[in-house]
């Protein structure tokens, strides 16, 4: 039975040529197939960062799995998580409560559905990181901050496990990770509501 949902179970995503960026990507569509998974959930700290040397390592545009370090659906895992989040699994924020340091309302809409397709440092346990843009602003307090300092340290952070992917076959955009889902297991859709 396993077998036949891992077969039947067919996403539509873009995927594009190797411009090394999205906004030169001419998205095409193609089927990939999504392992379903039992939900589990986790209650874990969450915060940021940038796909910069200063927090990554000398080659910022590569995961720690080989993947394009892309900020819209990337997220990183502590390694004591590796064997509960491996390189693939599919994740949905469920609920960030509003401890301090975090500020997860100016972000939220940046969050959504990630793949773990990172690691953290060693010294980091029970935690995700989500990969962020740079290159955006949001508005804290009347101050411009990166996405990535707005969030800030987040703790009690509950995650769903929803789905793992073949990294190969990751999608390019949040949208196109959330239409996969939905058309592979529609109580995604309802989640999200």
């Amino acid at each position: 039975m396993h077998s036949i949902l891992s077969k039947a179970l067919i996403g539509l995503f873009a995927l594009s040529g190797s411009t090394g960026t999205l906004a030169n990507a001419a998205p095409a569509a193609v089927q990939v197939p999504v392992e379903p998974t039992p939900t589990a959930t986790y209650s874990v700290s969450m915060t940021a960062y940038n796909a910069v040397p200063g927090q990554t390592d000398s080659d910022p545009t590569t995961t720690a799995s080989g993947a394009f370090s892309n900020p819209e659906i990337v997220a990183a895992r502590s390694q004591d998580l590796a064997s509960e989040l491996p390189f693939g699994t599919v994740i949905r924020v469920e609920a960030a409560t509003t401890t301090p340091n975090c500020g997860y309302n100016a972000v939220s809409d940046q969050v959504g559905y990630r793949v773990i397709a990172d690691a953290m440092n060693a010294r980091m346990s029970n935690r995700i990181d989500i990969l962020l843009n740079q290159a955006q602003t949001v508005a804290v307090e009347g101050k411009q901050l990166n996405p990535s300092r707005a969030l800030g340290v987040c703790k009690g952070v509950v995650i769903s496990v929803v789905g793992r992917i073949d990294l190969k076959d990751m999608p390019q955009t949040q949208d196109q990770l959330v239409q996969m889902l939905e058309s592979q297991q529609p109580e995604v859709a309802m989640a999200q509501s």
